[in-house]
């Protein structure tokens, strides 16, 4: 191609969302079989911390999710093990009871009615950063989905199994669609199970690079109209999908059973 006749890049993106939607692959899995598979995909990256860490759903009526049973750790939930449960965690559908620190989800739930999935758990570089007093500081690309989109609350309200601790945490997390706790861990909160998960995924990744690199030195800001695109970019529902599914195949060669929705 001639020099100075180069195409936009919004051109190559649109070119790339089509293509990306005749030929990834879209698989029929029920909501309750994505959090299992979220959940099983969150253990294999080291989310797990015993029976620490939720995955829930907002329910089809007002005032209800789907969460795990509790006494299960990420890597033992399967579909089947996916309690619906009201606004004061009582058991509408399922055998077993809620883990009691859910509580702090129905707050985020209640204050976001774009939000369709919550994850929390406490992986080891984002428990660490979350220890030194020090906001997650996305800049690489491939942590740029956090990019001006993670708040930080800096004051630790002890276990998060009351309504104090769950309004402080859905008003901390303000618009944003995910946030640091002080001395606690991670939470990823967004309208599809496919992109909380990935956001919770690249939340770790995003602490444990900002570790090593606040180890070698100081971190550079993305320039902000690169980082603003790169968000957008890496939140493609094309490409978060597929990232998903990438994961959920690495569960399903070992795990086949975490869809089974039968108890």
């Amino acid at each position: 191609m001639p020099e100075g006749k180069h195409k936009p890049k919004a051109h190559f993106e649109a070119r790339a969302t089509a293509e990306m939607d005749k030929h990834l692959l879209k698989p029929e899995w029920t909501l309750r079989q994505k959090l299992a598979l979220s959940a099983r995909m969150l253990a294999r990256e080291e989310h797990g911390s015993a029976l620490a860490g939720q995955v829930t759903a907002r329910g089809d009526a007002p005032g209800t999710m789907w969460t795990g049973r509790f006494g299960l750790g990420l890597d033992e939930l399967r579909a089947a093990d996916f309690l619906l449960v009201d606004d004061d965690l009582n058991v509408l559908e399922g055998d077993g009871m809620p883990n009691p620190a859910n509580r702090f989800h129905l707050w985020v739930y209640r204050a976001r009615a774009d939000v369709n999935c919550i994850i929390h758990t406490h992986p080891p570089y984002t428990s660490a950063l979350s220890m030194i007093g020090v906001p997650l500081h996305a800049s690489h690309m491939d942590t740029a989905l956090l990019y001006d989109d993670c708040a930080w609350l800096e004051t630790w309200p002890g276990p998060p199994i009351g309504d104090g601790e769950g309004e402080m945490i859905a008003n901390a997390l303000g618009d944003k669609n995910a946030i640091l706790l002080a001395h606690h861990g991670q939470l990823s909160a967004s309208p599809r199970v496919e992109e909380t998960a990935f956001r919770a995924l690249f939340f770790e990744r995003a602490a444990r690079l900002q570790l090593l690199a606040m180890a070698a030195g100081t971190i550079r800001d993305l320039p902000e109209d690169a980082g603003k695109h790169a968000h957008d970019y890496r939140l493609k529902p094309q490409t978060v999908d597929a990232t998903f599914h990438y994961h959920s195949r690495l569960v399903l060669k070992d795990e086949p059973e975490c869809l089974e929705e039968d108890a």
